[in-house]
């Protein structure tokens, strides 16, 4: 089974820092939400996690897991929706691996991927653009393209920001069925109570570590509070810090 370990990680760009010395280990079927003040280094820590940032310092270790193997929905604004294509066909690009550059599909892919549409609600949805799409409508598409990646491991990146609460509900449903069948979860999440009520651990990050470990610990007063100071007292002007020796 996979674990992501995380070991003095120094996260940043142009070598200024937004995640300072962060040690730890994402378990196996582990369900983790990231929280933290804006700007404490979540979304950045993520890209971290999936590879697409480098570490200043430290390093990240993804035992038993390819880079491949991490499903990863980025923040809406950094997915381009101008592009022509139907709702069915950007599902159906979670099965690229399995179809191949000049592969067919067969009849079994595509009822998978109507499959996955019917799960997060969107039958009958196939053949619209998704730029005619709504923000919750679109964001179903997303996890179901990810319901047909079967990673073992799912990375979100403020999967519920700025959609209705009906589309939230049906969606966490999604990620407490990954859940049930043992995948690793990392969301960033901003709604402590949604926390509280459906992840079992929590990460608390203000650039630096705050507290990580079950979501009743982790959210207790004293550790807001703390987070709160850390980020009053952030200096973006002030120099990269110094490595460790790991």
């Amino acid at each position: 089974m996979p674990t992501i370990t995380l070991t003095d990680l120094t996260l940043g760009y142009e070598r200024h820092p937004a995640v300072h010395h962060l040690s730890g280990s994402f378990l196996p079927g582990s369900m983790t939400a990231v929280v933290g003040p804006n700007g404490s280094g979540k979304s950045t820590l993520l890209k971290g996690i999936v590879g697409l940032l480098r570490p200043l310092g430290g390093k990240i270790e993804r035992r038993n897991l390819k880079k491949h193997e991490i499903a990863y929905l980025p923040q809406l604004l950094e997915i381009d929706r101008s592009f022509p294509i139907t709702v069915l066909d950007t599902v159906i690009l979670g099965l690229w691996r399995q179809i191949g550059i000049f592969g067919g599909m067969k009849r079994e892919l595509w009822s998978r991927a109507e499959e996955a549409l019917l799960t997060v609600g969107l039958a009958g949805f196939e053949m619209r653009a998704i730029g005619n799409l709504s923000g919750g409508q679109f964001r179903r598409v997303m996890f179901a393209r990810m319901l047909l990646l079967d990673s073992p491991v799912v990375v979100l990146d403020e999967p519920f920001a700025s959609i209705d609460s009906h589309t939230t509900i049906d969606l966490l449903k999604v990620i407490e069925r990954w859940h049930g069948e043992k995948r690793t979860i990392i969301a960033v999440l901003h709604d402590f109570q949604q926390v509280r009520d459906y992840f079992p651990e929590t990460l608390l990050l203000a650039r630096e570590l705050v507290s990580w470990g079950s979501t009743a610990q982790v959210l207790r007063e004293e550790n807001l509070a703390r987070s709160r100071r850390m980020s009053e007292a952030w200096d973006d002007a002030a120099e990269i810090c110094g490595e460790k020796e790991v």
